[in-house]
Order: C-alpha cells, then sequence, then structure tokens
C-alpha cells in the first residue's frame, strides 16, 4: 500500500494527492503534524534515500534556525529538528515497499507507480 506522509495545508501535498487520485491509485495519507511522526520513520526514510534529500532548506521554518545551527547540521540533529518541526521535512514523502519518493512531480511519480503495478 502507498502511504502519502505530509501536511493537510500544504498545496503541493494536496497536487500528489488530486494526482494519485485521477490516476485511481488507492493510497492512505498520513499527516505527520496530525497523525504523527517518530525518530524510526525518519531513519527509515533517511537510510533509504539519504537525510539531506528530507530536510526542506527552502522553508521558512528552515530560515528561523540560527544560521549558527544551520551550519554544522548532521544527520542526527537534522533528524532531531524534524522531530521537533514536522514542517522541515520535504512534501509529500511518498512511501512504498518498491520506492520511495520526495517532493511532487507528475513525471517522477508516474515512473515510481509503474513499478507498483
Amino acid at each position: 500500500m502507498l502511504t502519502v506522509y505530509g501536511i493537510n495545508s500544504c498545496d503541493t501535498c494536496r497536487k500528489a494527492r488530486r494526482f494519485l487520485t485521477a490516476q485511481k491509485i488507492e493510497y492512505r495519507f498520513h499527516d505527520v503534524r496530525d497523525d504523527g511522526l517518530d525518530i524510526q520513520m525518519l531513519e527509515r526514510w533517511a537510510d533509504r534515500i539519504g537525510w539531506e534529500k528530507l530536510l526542506n532548506k527552502k522553508s521558512l521554518t528552515w530560515r528561523k534556525i540560527p544560521e549558527v545551527d544551520r551550519a554544522d547540521m548532521t544527520r542526527d540533529r537534522a533528524l532531531a529538528a524534524m522531530i521537533d518541526r514536522p514542517t522541515l521535512i520535504k512534501r509529500p514523502v511518498l512511501e512504498a515497499k518498491e520506492f520511495i519518493a520526495v517532493g511532487f512531480s507528475e513525471q517522477r511519480f508516474s515512473v515510481f507507480l509503474e513499478k507498483m503495478r
């Protein structure tokens, strides 16, 4: 089963969900703020794709972190920051047994979804 991790109010997450619905792809939505986020989830994603891809350095939340803390970011510190501030996660995160994808792109999603068929 495909799971989409994101935030209900996120425009990019809504685009991804509309795309999946239009493609008649069954999925489960997990709101990382409302439904929770745990370190095991983040470690699993980081192991599969790298913590750097998960960290949204374009977010307002990232810009609010003091420069001194951003400069020496490590995997452990990044994952801890994402637990404290879920909006630091690049969204949406699509996870299936066959793949994991971060961010939305119709073209990329189509390629990933082909792996599920």
